[in-house]
């Protein structure tokens, strides 16, 4: 394998893939990543991101086993793969104490597109409102990784009913210098149906596309209105499975 150290190296390995150069994050500062030596896999570590060391794999299963187990014997066993759900399960059926753990989708979306719908009501937070974020969110999407102050999240975004309570929230967090990821959107159950987090989230996209030039997120399989909302959008969805160290295995 060969460790590659300059983003735009990493675009072209793996053909602009947004999942690695989200992964890559700025590569070098904590992040590694390698390509295999015919060039048709890619292994990207992420520390600590979306509060786990994940490992993008990318590329040609042939290529990318070998190159997945060479790299997670440098790593550790902290590390988690991530990728194509073909993918994975190769990983899976090749790598000694590695098992499937969990299956999602990456939605993603480069500039232009078609057109975004109007925030509405949607405002950046200021960090004084970041307790009602909170709030928000523990009560809308308690399992989000993205927690308003919490590491990894930036900078977060919100609508207001007519009373002036905060009802619905989102995020960019974890995001690279490519790709904006959006995160931690939550409505109140009370305040669900009525386009806010529609809202929120044309605000995050609108930002996300201007200043990284992609956008994504990770959504649930079974999240039906959310993956409604994010494919009105103009986002594109991709099946993904992630694996892990099986317990008994995990020193």
């Amino acid at each position: 394998m060969r460790e590659i150290n300059s983003l735009g190296e990493l675009a072209t390995c793996c053909r602009g893939d947004s999942l690695c150069r989200w992964a890559a994050q700025r590569l070098g500062e904590g992040n590694r990543a390698w390509t295999s030596a015919d060039g048709r896999a890619l292994a990207v570590a992420g520390r600590a991101l979306s509060t786990r060391d994940r490992l993008a794999v990318w590329g040609d299963p042939r290529s990318a086993v070998p190159l997945a187990r060479e790299v997670l014997d440098e790593l550790g066993p902290t590390y988690r793969p991530l990728g194509d759900r073909d993918l994975i399960d190769a990983l899976a059926a090749e790598l000694p104490g590695l098992s499937r753990s969990g299956d999602f989708g990456w939605m993603d979306r480069t500039r232009p597109g078609p057109p975004l719908p109007a925030t509405g009501d949607a405002r950046w937070l200021p960090q004084s409102a970041l307790d009602e974020a909170s709030a928000v969110v523990a009560a809308g999407f308690p399992e989000s990784y993205a927690q308003p102050g919490g590491p990894g999240a930036g900078r977060w975004a919100g609508a207001r009913d007519g009373a002036g309570r905060l009802v619905a929230v989102g995020a960019l967090a974890w995001s690279a210098p490519t790709v904006g990821l959006l995160s931690g959107i939550a409505v109140l159950p009370e305040a669900r149906g009525r386009g806010l987090a529609r809202q929120v989230c044309a605000l995050l996209l609108a930002e996300a596309l201007s200043r990284y030039g992609t956008a994504a997120l990770m959504v649930d399989d079974d999240n039906r209105a959310a993956l409604q909302l994010y494919r009105s959008l103009g986002l594109r969805y991709r099946p993904l499975r992630a694996a892990g160290r099986r317990e008994r295995d995990t020193p």
